[in-house]
C-alpha cells in the first residue's frame, strides 16, 4: 500500500509499505477514506519532534472504515465508518480515568505519526479501538467530522476550556491558523463579549472575520497592544497563543489583563522567555495542554444538530496521488491561501 514516510528534517517520501496487521486483541485495522495534514506534521518535518524515527508513516487525523478487528474489540465491526482521532486511549490507566487521554500511561496518547505509523496511508493499525474510535452518524459526510480528529477539540479544550473563557469575557487569539480559527468558532459556546484575532496573514484574518471574529488585527500595520487596550479597556480576560513561537507567546503576556489567563496551544520548537519579573505581580495564570479529545462527543452532537459547522476551514482538496503537492500547499499557506487541506484517500 502507499504511505507518506518521514526520513528526517525536510525529507518525506511516498512509498510502498507493508500492510498493517493486528498486533494486540484490542487493535483494529482501518481503511483510510479521508485525512488531513496538521501543523504538527510540519513541525515534525522541521525537526522539532525528535522522537519521530526515520521511516515512520506521518499523519494523525482521519475518517476511515473498519476492515478487521482483534478478538478483544467489542464496539466496532468491519464496515463501520469511524473517526480516528489524534489521541488514543487505553481507557483504564489513572490518566485516562481522569479524561487526560493525551497522557495515557499504557501506550496511548499522541502516537499516530509520532511513536507508531500514522494515518497518511491507505490503511492503518489503530490500538485501543474500543476506547479510541468514534462512530460517524450515517447522515454526516466525512468532511463534517474530519476536523474532530484534532483541531476542533484542540482549539476548544486547550484554548477555550483550559483558558476558562466565560460569558462576557474579552478574548484575544494570537494566530489565525486552523487551531486559532477552531478556538474562534468554539469560543461562542461560552458567550464571550468580544473575540479579537491577531495574525500577519490578511487572508486568514479575512477568514476569521467571516467565521465571527469581532476584530481582526495585523501587527504589521498597527500597534496591536495599544489597539487591544483601547478595544477592551485594559486588556483581555483570556489570551490564546495559537502559533508556537516566542514572539506570539510574549505578545499574549502583554495583552492579558491582571487576573487573566494565557492558554498556550501552539507547539513550540524553541525556548520561550517567561517574564515572571513582570507577570508575578499581575495574578496571571498560564496553562499548557496536549489535546485529550474528551469533548469530541459534545462537538459531534453540535455538528449533528447543525449548531457547529467546521467545513469552512477546508480550503483545498487533493486525491492521495497528489499528497506531496498537498503538503506543499499547506506548508506555503501565505501564498496558497490554504487553511486546512483534505486528502481523499479512498
Amino acid at each position: 500500500m502507499k504511505a507518506v514516510r518521514y526520513y528526517g528534517p525536510g525529507d518525506k517520501r511516498v512509498e510502498d509499505v507493508p500492510e498493517p496487521a493486528i498486533q494486540e486483541p484490542t487493535d483494529a485495522i482501518v481503511r483510510v477514506r479521508t485525512a488531513t495534514i496538521c501543523g504538527t506534521d510540519l513541525h515534525i518535518l522541521k525537526g522539532h519532534v525528535p522522537e519521530v524515527k526515520p521511516g515512520t508513516v506521518l499523519g494523525h487525523e482521519a475518517v476511515a472504515v473498519v476492515e478487521e478487528v482483534g478478538t478483544g474489540v467489542r464496539r466496532f465491526r468491519p464496515g463501520d465508518r469511524v473517526i480516528v482521532p489524534a489521541i488514543s486511549a487505553c481507557g483504564i490507566c489513572s490518566y485516562c480515568r481522569r479524561q487526560m487521554y493525551g497522557q495515557c500511561e499504557n501506550g496511548g496518547g499522541w502516537i499516530f505519526g509520532h511513536l507508531i505509523d500514522g494515518l497518511h496511508a491507505e490503511r492503518a493499525r489503530v490500538p485501543f479501538a474500543d476506547t479510541s474510535l468514534y462512530p460517524v452518524p450515517p447522515e454526516l459526510e466525512d468532511e463534517d467530522v474530519l476536523f474532530l480528529t484534532d483541531i476542533l477539540p484542540t482549539g476548544y479544550e486547550c484554548g477555550i476550556v483550559r483558558g476558562r473563557v466565560k460569558a462576557g469575557d474579552a478574548v484575544a487569539i494570537v494566530g489565525s491558523g486552523p487551531i486559532g480559527l477552531s478556538a474562534l468558532v468554539t469560543s461562542r459556546l461560552h458567550g464571550p463579549r468580544m473575540v479579537i484575532v491577531i495574525d500577519l496573514d490578511d487572508n486568514r484574518l479575512e477568514l476569521a472575520r467571516r467565521l465571527g471574529a469581532d476584530h481582526v488585527l495585523n501587527p504589521s500595520r498597527l500597534d496591536v497592544r495599544r489597539e487591544v487596550m483601547s478595544l477592551t479597556g485594559g486588556g483581555v480576560d483570556v489570551a490564546i497563543e495559537a502559533v508556537g513561537v516566542p514572539d506570539t507567546f510574549e505578545l499574549c503576556t502583554e495583552l492579558v489583563r491582571p487576573g487573566g489567563n494565557i492558554a498556550n496551544v501552539g507547539v513550540h520548537g524553541s525556548p520561550v522567555t517567561l517574564h515572571l519579573e513582570r507577570l508575578w505581580i499581575r495574578d496571571v495564570t498560564i496553562t499548557t495542554q496536549l489535546v485529550d479529545g474528551y469533548t469530541i462527543p459534545l462537538l459531534l452532537d453540535l455538528i449533528r444538530a447543525r449548531r457547529l459547522d467546521p467545513r469552512p476551514l477546508a480550503t483545498h482538496t487533493f486525491g492521495f496521488d497528489r499528497v506531496m503537492e498537498a503538503y506543499d500547499v499547506f506548508a506555503n499557506a501565505a501564498e496558497t491561501r490554504a487553511c486546512k487541506v483534505v486528502l481523499k484517500v479512498a
